[in-house]
């Protein structure tokens, strides 16, 4: 057998970094070194202990022995060899010295060979699947390894945050604003644990998301090893499709499975990769799948009686208002082309924000209690609604007192908490086609847009007065969402937390062409950052990215915008600093409770922006408000506007 050529690599720049009695880890191409100094000699060995893996290079040389600082055992510095002849004993390697320097002769290695994580990565993002948010750990390395492959190669962008919940919220923000899954990652026990909150975001707002998992080796799942959680049992309520990689697995097939269940069913799928397989060799003939010819088109019709009976129902309409959802994002323009055919006002959702402008001449803002006067008043005085997308939570307020024709492509959010005149099942671009081709020539509807002017203008002058309200205690939100009006790019993607400042931002800032990304029905806090990195890894630079969020929610993922200068990801964060969970303490005195721990105690948001490298800036006065936050546009990289505010002027 040939014997394989030995590489020198350099491992001390000068022998006097490793005084004599010390020793030290060092690497060798991808080899792992315990390099010593002994008696004059500088010695390399193995670094991983026979026993458990120890680190020798971390250990010490006590009575002329090398001491494994995991379990103690003993082994001669030089030679490797234990004592009293144990077949035990360490790998050495060649040592040379060269002007001073150290050099390590190892092996020339192996080509590599595809492993099963190859093969699953490559699948993955042949099926689309290439940003992915994580953090790498001891669990899930080989996994990590396949895909520096692959973001090698350019096919594939990997975003090392600093909590895997950020990860999980960034997926989500990824897959509501593109319909496509991104993926977050994990190691096994506490990481995996930490995506939950944000799966369930995605879950709960029809967001695909690919979720990874490291995990121990399966022989000691189940018996209490060190983090080791059975995750397939701890994901199975918010993971629609739910598997363990096992070595004899389809490894090709279940990805793409996971990936096409992830983008057909809006949903959440988990992989998790137990130790051993993800560095084993895949089989020889195994190849990385595509989606081509795996996945339908989702163009479903309507069935005929439905159409007729909405049709009929639309004949006879004077005055139809319009509800746009979050599920009508894919189909904002050619819904409101199908509003303009029927002259009738389009509201929105929360979730729903920004899908017709509210400049539009047909554009009534939103609806329920984030929303406007001028929407509720609409639909209030409407004849018929004609719902696209909406899921009737008890936030919208989408009245069941009226006629409502409900459009959908999930047959379960169809009719989903009480009846109505008419359910119509199928994708909404192609529903439209078919209502727009029937209802030629044959509607009767009032023209709207006198009515809606006149609404917006007595908004209007009712958000003038409140813009009047000062107080020494802070800006009030209303001259801030004002600001914003008169500043924010109109292609921006905006991502909103929860508590007062969204309420306030879905009642006084008037959308133009933005997209708007939130935590509909999770409402979790701390929403808002993680999403702008989501956000910003779909867009890169061709559209701004703003997050405006409190200081409750900042605080949950405060350290994300360290995430945001490593990656140069030019995001502009607005945060409303009142020192207080506003919002719950307006819910305490609602229910007649005393307002109890809402305080905050927050640091100051412009400096320790600052301190991880990103622009920050603190406004106290209104009179500043406008020129600091044109100035924080202006800013190249990631910014950060606090703005001191009053819990009361909402």
């Amino acid at each position: 057998m040939q014997k394989k050529k030995i590489i020198w690599h350099k491992v001390l720049n000068n022998k006097s970094e490793l005084p004599e009695g010390r020793v030290k880890t060092v690497t060798a191409a991808h080899k792992g070194i315990c390099l010593t100094h002994f008696e004059g000699k500088f010695s390399a060995l193995d670094n991983k202990c026979p026993h458990q893996g120890g680190p020798l290079g971390e250990g010490t040389i006590e009575n002329g022995m090398l001491r494994c600082p995991w379990h103690g055992w003993d082994y001669h510095p030089c030679t490797g060899n234990s004592p009293g002849g144990f077949d035990d004993g360490i790998e050495t390697f060649e040592v040379k010295e060269e002007n001073n320097a150290i050099y390590v002769g190892v092996e020339e290695e192996a080509d590599h060979q595809a492993t099963v994580s190859d093969i699953m990565v490559e699948t993955m993002v042949n099926w689309g699947v290439t940003k992915v948010f994580g953090m790498v750990g001891h669990s899930n390395l080989g996994f990590a390894d396949a895909m520096k492959r692959q973001e090698q190669k350019g096919n594939l962008s990997f975003y090392g945050i600093r909590h895997e919940g950020a990860a999980a919220f960034a997926a989500s923000a990824y897959g509501k604003l593109t319909g496509k899954p991104a993926a977050c990652f994990s190691i096994a026990g506490p990481g995996a644990t930490n995506m939950y909150t944000g799966m369930w975001d995605a879950k709960v707002d029809r967001a695909p998301l690919l979720a990874l998992t490291g995990q121990v080796a399966t022989q000691v799942v189940g018996t209490g090893n060190f983090q080791e959680v059975d995750l397939v049992r701890g994901f199975s309520t918010v993971a629609e499709f739910n598997q363990r990689v096992q070595s004899d697995s389809k490894h090709a097939e279940l990805m793409s499975l996971a990936v096409k269940s992830a983008i057909l069913k809006r949903d959440v799928s988990h992989l998790t990769f137990p130790d051993e397989v993800q560095e084993k060799l895949a089989k020889p003939n195994a190849i990385a799948q595509t989606p081509d010819k795996r996945i339908t088109q989702m163009e479903i019709a309507p069935p005929k009686d439905a159409v007729n009976d909405a049709i009929e129902l639309i004949k006879k309409s004077k005055r139809p208002v319009i509800i746009m959802g979050h599920g009508a994002r894919a189909h904002k323009k050619e819904v409101v082309k199908f509003a303009e055919s029927l002259n009738a006002a389009v509201v929105t959702t929360f979730k729903g924000k920004g899908l017709i402008a509210d400049s539009h001449p047909l554009g009534g803002g939103v609806l329920g209690r984030s929303g406007t006067p001028i929407a509720s008043w609409f639909m209030n005085e409407a004849d018929l609604l004609l719902v696209f997308g909406a899921s009737f939570s008890n936030h919208t307020g989408i009245t069941p007192k009226k006629p409502i024709i409900q459009i959908d492509f999930d047959p379960m959010a169809l009719s989903k908490f009480h009846k109505v005149e008419v359910a119509v099942w199928g994708e909404i671009s192609r529903t439209l086609e078919i209502f727009n081709r029937e209802l030629k020539g044959k509607v009767n509807t009032l023209n709207q847009t006198e009515e809606i002017a006149a609404r917006w203008k007595i908004w209007k002058e009712e958000k003038a007065k409140r813009l009047l309200e000062t107080s020494d205690k802070g800006i009030s939100s209303i001259a801030v969402f004002e600001t914003m009006n008169k500043l924010t790019p109109e292609n921006a993607v905006m991502c909103v937390d929860v508590g007062n400042n969204a309420y306030s931002f879905g009642r006084y800032f008037e959308p133009t062409n933005q997209d708007f990304l939130m935590s509909g029905y999770l409402g979790s806090i701390g929403f808002a950052l993680p999403a702008a990195i989501g956000a910003w890894s779909a867009v890169g630079n061709s559209r701004p990215v703003i997050a405006v969020a409190g200081d409750g929610g900042l605080c949950q993922y405060l350290a994300e915008i360290t995430t945001l200068v490593k990656y140069n990801m030019p995001v502009k964060l607005i945060v409303l600093n009142n020192h207080e969970l506003g919002k719950i303490s307006k819910e305490q005195r609602a229910g007649e409770f005393d307002v109890w721990k809402t305080s905050l105690s927050n640091p100051n948001f412009a400096e320790f922006a600052s301190s991880c490298g990103a622009w920050g800036k603190r406004v106290e006065n209104q009179d500043d408000l406008e020129k600091e936050m044109k100035n924080m546009f202006e800013q190249d990289g990631a910014a950060i506007l606090e703005i001191m505010t009053d819990v009361n002027l909402i």
